[in-house]
């Protein structure tokens, strides 16, 4: 696709992938593993959206800024480097690539960490979100569900217009609905004009952005302080602008997409390209050490060299407990 405005691709790195603990740490967040065809996540979005832009703004944090600057590097790619001294959720990371972007560049906010396939599928959805986004809309990009998925939020829409935004739901709502085809995930993805971001965060949540101006504002080289950073709220972009702005468009999008944010997730992604399964759909991640599983089906052996963790693939979510246990005795395994 040609470029044809100012498009600035921005992407979100500070997460840390605590549900595929113990592959991603806080020193390498899942999307810098080499786990995809021996390629990162990170690349892979850099790579994905390199036709659709012409400026790409990195927002990240303390912790993997150097991480990025190795990627970046390695791929020889200009970019503008954000790099938080605190994490302070979606809403001020993306307020501060807008505050560095002119007002009427048009910001593809994409977090670096999700799997999309389907080009031309991809390529139909910008299209289509650039046009609304230069008339002035925020726009969210919905994904048509393949299973009753209790690990992401939802969206329901009417054509491009979005109806409510709805929290994870129980297996028996999610089934609900898959049937009633008006619900799609929603992705974290969002395309809008710098400044048309920027007065919504203002009207919705001032403090917000108030906090994020007068950190941005006194930024060296990128790097923001962190006394000026900590006042900041710490609200995801979804309940500061998204579901509350009356300017909101939604993409319905056909691509094949995950957020790998979870261990069946990533099974689900290894096993359709080809990762080796045993007869009772057993797989083994980080090693090429032989492993027997015996009695016992559809389970992953996650091997570092640290940590070891066995799991059935339908309690991926539960992971999260795991590394909040370790979190709360400070552990050196995080």
């Amino acid at each position: 696709m040609a470029v044809t405005h100012q498009i600035t691709h921005v992407v979100l790195t500070g997460g840390i992938g605590s549900r595929l603990w113990p592959l991603s740490r806080k020193s390498m967040p899942k999307q810098y593993l080499k786990l995809f065809a021996g390629e990162s996540l990170f690349e892979k979005t850099i790579n994905r959206n390199v036709a659709f832009s012409n400026n790409t703004i990195v927002v990240g944090n303390i912790e993997n800024y150097k991480l990025t600057d190795i990627l970046m590097s390695k791929m020889e790619k200009p970019f503008i480097h954000i790099v938080e001294a605190i994490p302070r959720n979606t809403a001020a990371a993306i307020a501060f690539a807008a505050f560095a972007s002119k007002p009427d560049d048009i910001l593809l906010v994409t977090p670096s960490d999700h799997v999309i396939e389907g080009s031309d599928l991809y390529e139909s959805a910008l299209k289509q979100a650039i046009a609304l986004a230069n008339q002035d809309y925020l726009v969210t990009f919905g994904i048509k569900p393949t299973k009753p998925e209790t690990g992401y939020g939802y969206i329901e829409f009417d054509n491009e217009n979005v109806i409510a935004f709805h929290e994870k739901p129980s297996l028996e709502i999610a089934s609900k609905y898959l049937e009633a085809k008006k619900y799609f995930w929603n992705s974290g993805l969002f395309c809008f004009k710098a400044a048309k971001f920027l007065s919504e965060l203002e009207k919705q949540e001032p403090e917000v952005f108030l906090a994020s101006k007068a950190a941005w504002k006194a930024n060296e080289k990128g790097f923001l302080d962190y006394n000026l950073s900590i006042k900041i709220p710490s609200i995801s972009v979804d309940y500061a602008v998204m579901e509350r702005t009356k300017a909101i468009k939604m993409v319905p999008s056909q691509f094949d997409w995950s957020d790998l944010g979870s261990f069946e997730s990533v099974y689900d992604y290894l096993v359709q390209k080809g990762h080796p399964m045993d007869t009772n759909s057993n797989i083994v991640i980080g090693t090429s050490r032989h492993t027997s599983f015996v009695g016992l089906k559809n389970c992953i052996l996650i091997y570092t060299v640290d940590a070891l963790m066995v799991l059935q693939k339908e309690n991926s979510q539960d992971v999260k407990d795991v590394y909040q246990e370790l979190k709360s005795i400070a552990s050196p395994l995080l």
